[in-house]
């Protein structure tokens, strides 16, 4: 409902009248915030951040089992901390939306939240794609599915399992990116698309939100994709594109024989983002990609600790971080967060993208792989261009100039002696 129209529909109510339509999600959704008509297996909400997906799949769900107290529905996350965080705990998550209404029961431990006339819905992580195997459901709620890692076989296994009832149902919502599961489903005939921008929801969110977001991003690529929620196709020239990044996503990682962190420092001590990533060789020759540990708003002392965490957790044997934007004083912040590993400063003589040219090359012939999915790493590798462009997220690619420098020490330049053979 326009905010004119609802706001000379609240001067006419009575006090009551007022109370219930304060709580009514029906009162106050966007029209294009509303369930399709008819009979339709898969809905599909591709919109802009900040246009409300996350509170219509909340709604969606919490109008459905408070309907039917037999239902059993899936709640499907890129990670179980996600799925909790997001669409249990979130501030326009399921708990939220029961207020006032039916209550429920939060059990973190079983993963289960229930309401009082017998609905269940359980959390599962796309990361486990094989825990939604067994299971199954009358309805689904698939939340951000252009994130998930194994998109394709968690969505699978999700549909095989979704057969309770007269007419099963699965909601996904999602901002978009060009990955092989939103491609399939986006061109689907049994699926209904509803298509939203972040401006929509204009009176629900802060106006200074929105006009940096249009001022930072509302002439680029990526402004199209994350606020207008529109399926944007690899850029044209892009070094990696999505379907080779899914070709090289790997769930189970061999035996390593180094470890390293590549990081590329903030070009300034006030808060810059901070590109930290690990990256794994194994026997074989092939390297693994296992986190992207990039941090922002981070002072010097910040980030350094964030890279010697990292460190720890995945028992490094070295830290590449290029020295153009500090020199030394990249490492001095490095070894007052106690990272006593061998750390190795490396000059940038090219361009990022430059740089990155034979590392994309190295995807291309499959010699590495990715231990999961990294959104944030990946939209940046996506958004880099032959011939010096640069069309991802942000002003710099911070986190893909930390993988290069990762990748190159373990595939392109000179290897330790006597590596140590680690196991994860």
């Amino acid at each position: 409902m326009p905010p004119d129209r609802a706001a000379a529909i609240i001067r006419r109510a009575k006090t009551a009248d007022l109370q219930a339509s304060s709580q009514s999600w029906r009162f106050w959704r966007l029209a294009a915030q509303a369930e399709p008509e008819g009979d339709w297996r898969i809905w599909l909400v591709m919109a802009g951040r900040g246009f409300g997906k996350t509170r219509m799949g909340a709604e969606w769900v919490r109008e459905r089992a408070e309907s039917d107290g037999d239902l059993r529905i899936a709640l499907v996350a890129a990670t179980i901390v996600e799925a909790r965080a997001v669409m249990i705990e979130g501030e326009s998550g399921l708990l939220a939306s029961a207020a006032g209404g039916m209550p429920v029961r939060w059990e973190p431990s079983l993963r289960k939240l229930s309401w009082d006339n017998g609905a269940e819905a359980r959390i599962y992580s796309a990361a486990e794609p094989e825990a939604l195997r067994g299971p199954q459901h009358h309805i689904a709620w698939a939340d951000e599915i252009a994130k998930w890692p194994y998109a394709l076989a968690a969505w699978d296994n999700l549909m095989m399992g979704l057969r309770l009832g007269t007419q099963p149902q699965a909601m996904a919502t999602t901002t978009p990116r060009p990955v092989p599961l939103l491609k399939q489903l986006h061109g689907s005939a049994d699926v209904r698309l509803t298509q939203g921008r972040t401006a929509d929801n204009a009176a629900n969110l802060p106006l200074a939100y929105l006009r940096a977001m249009k001022a930072e991003y509302g002439n680029r690529r990526i402004g199209r994709q994350e606020l207008d929620g529109e399926l944007i196709e690899d850029a044209e020239g892009a070094l990696w594109t999505r379907a080779r990044l899914e070709d090289c996503r790997m769930r189970i990682v061999p035996p390593l024989v180094r470890v390293v962190i590549g990081v590329d420092p903030p070009a300034s001590r006030d808060g810059d983002a901070c590109g930290i990533v690990v990256a794994g060789l194994c026997a074989s020759g092939k390297a693994w990609v296992l986190a992207d540990a990039s941090v922002s708003g981070r002072s010097p002392d910040g980030w350094a600790q964030a890279v010697s965490d990292a460190a720890t957790q995945w028992q490094v044997d070295r830290v590449i971080a290029e020295k153009n934007n500090g020199g030394d004083m990249v490492e001095s912040v490095l070894r007052a967060a106690d990272v006593s590993l061998p750390i190795r400063l490396v000059h940038a003589s090219r361009g990022k993208v430059a740089r990155a040219e034979p590392v994309a090359a190295l995807y291309e012939k499959g010699r590495v792989h990715h231990a999961g999915a990294f959104p944030a790493l990946e939209d940046e590798m996506c958004g880099l261009i032959a011939g010096g462009a640069y069309e991802g997220p942000g002003t710099s690619p911070d986190r893909a100039d930390a993988l290069v420098w990762a990748l190159t020490e373990l595939m392109l330049g000179k290897r330790l002696t006597g590596p140590r053979v680690r196991t994860v």
